[in-house]
């Protein structure tokens, strides 16, 4: 069995054993009971050390793909009765428990469609020593609780970062979150009860959608466009609502990738005035600019906009920490909710955040990451031109594509991306009722992926020699 070992890789050895193996188990339909070869057979026909063999076969049978039997080797393990109950249109960021988008999948397979980087993106060492440099010098942040409005240190960094990309602020109106899916839960609890109406984008944020439903919000939908929300169908739901909030993901939308224009920015601000509501603005991805683009908040508002964002995306996901900065009565009301429903967020990765911030670790950081992305993007857009699929709209950063093949039916593509081991996030997952559609979120981080190039040359015609890049007209 050959594993296709890369040395020059900067992915450990072991780790890609475990991916070989999961993909010649998925791909090759292998069930449970069949018995893998050796580990001399492996390591001998791989030029391997048996020792990495067994690292990677016992890593494998923790994660419950294989099984170990006394004197008999390793086999494919039996599946959890659960396993079985995979299913694709159930998955949204924040419920993904069904097959585990949120830990290592068993099978490797490819999260062609999720709103994160890749693992072998991330940079490590920097975290590593902020996170010593905060155990070393600041004790209070190993053990205490932070404040009632997050880390002071963190907080004039913030105000800073803010200042840089025009968003006025003080530091005393800024609150720090367990990222902005808190940030969303606390102004839900706040500005809003059961039976207001809001304002949501369409296709937009899945989990902010569940999250109002939870507590009784009634959602309009309005399209959202290459320049943001689809203006005259607000206009027209204005006429017939009163809504208390709008939500919108002005930069690089998810899942869209589109951005604000400064036209639809200026008409949401009037009509936020004259209609007499706040309009909830989410930046989680706003670090990934790398050109000139239009923030609400960023404009003269008259503490219209609430600004939120997120270290989750470009940072670490695991330190979870947001922040959200507002006028100060809608500041002091979040922090009674905040400190009542959590006491506080934690002090230690606020200091690690900040540290990261402080010594400039961070700026260099997102200016390599969107350098990568910005790459990857265009390498994605050729290859979904040359193999004819639609793009919704050409974004100018980020990391999302909404597109959808221009041949083929849902059924053939989903049968596609089983067979190839690719998990996708359709476009149903993105719409406030379930709506179904064809589109589908692509992370441009992971599709430079083999699978990920199978998959869009299965879904094209064959021998494409398309020249143009297909976009919806609106």
């Amino acid at each position: 069995m050959d594993l296709g070992i890369d040395r020059q890789a900067l992915v450990p050895v072991v780790q890609q054993i475990v991916s070989a193996l999961a993909a010649w188990i998925r791909e090759s339909g292998a069930s449970p009971g069949t018995r893998l070869p050796s580990v001399r057979q492996l390591a001998h026909e791989n030029l391997l050390s048996q020792s990495s063999v067994i690292e990677a076969f016992e890593r494998m049978v923790a994660q419950g793909v294989l099984a170990s039997r006394q004197g008999a080797g390793f086999c494919v393990a039996q599946p959890p009765a659960e396993r079985g109950l995979r299913c694709e249109s159930q998955w949204y960021e924040g419920a993904e428990s069904g097959w585990g988008a949120f830990v290592d999948n068993q099978l490797g397979e490819l999260k062609l469609g999720c709103g994160w980087l890749p693992d072998t993106w991330r940079e490590s060492d920097d975290i590593s020593y902020a996170i010593r440099e905060v155990t070393r010098t600041d004790t209070a942040a190993v053990f205490n609780y932070s404040t009632p409005l997050g880390l002071p240190a963190l907080r004039e960094q913030l105000l800073k970062r803010l200042s840089h990309i025009h968003v006025a602020a003080r530091v005393d109106h800024i609150l720090i979150t367990q990222g902005a899916s808190h940030a969303q839960d606390l102004l839900i609890r706040t500005l809003l009860k059961a039976g207001d109406t809001v304002v949501v984008e369409s296709p937009g944020y899945g989990n902010l959608y569940r999250q109002l439903a939870f507590h009784g919000i009634k959602l309009l939908e309005v399209p959202r466009t290459r320049g943001g929300p689809d203006m005259p169908a607000l206009e027209a739901l204005l006429h017939g609502h009163r809504p208390k909030c709008l939500f919108i993901n002005s930069l690089y939308h998810n899942p869209t990738g589109t951005s604000l224009s400064q036209a639809v920015a200026e008409r949401l601000l009037q009509l936020a005035h004259s209609r007499d509501f706040f309009i909830v603005e989410e930046d989680v991805y706003g670090d990934l600019q790398h050109a000139t683009c239009t923030r609400l908040s960023a404009l003269p508002h008259e503490d219209r906009v609430i600004y939120i964002s997120s270290f989750s995306k470009t940072l670490s996901s695991a330190l979870r920490v947001g922040y959200l900065t507002a006028s100060g009565a809608i500041i002091a009301q979040l922090s009674k909710v905040k400190t009542m429903t959590g006491i506080g967020t934690s002090r230690f990765a606020e200091a690690v955040v900040a540290t990261l911030l402080a010594n400039g670790t961070y700026r260099k950081w997102v200016q390599r990451l969107r350098r990568r992305l910005s790459t990857e993007m265009a390498v994605t857009l050729q290859v979904l031109e040359d193999e004819e699929w639609e793009v919704f709209a050409v974004p100018a950063g980020g990391m999302f594509v909404w597109a959808r093949p221009g041949v083929g039916d849902c059924s053939t593509l989903h049968a596609q991306a089983r067979r190839l081991g690719v998990l996708l996030s359709p476009g149903a997952l993105f719409s406030p009722t379930g709506e179904h559609s064809d589109w589908l979120r692509i992370n441009v981080a992971y599709a430079s992926d083999q699978r990920a190039l199978a998959l869009f040359k299965a879904m094209g015609p064959a021998g494409s020699t398309s020249t143009i890049l297909k976009t919806t007209r609106m």
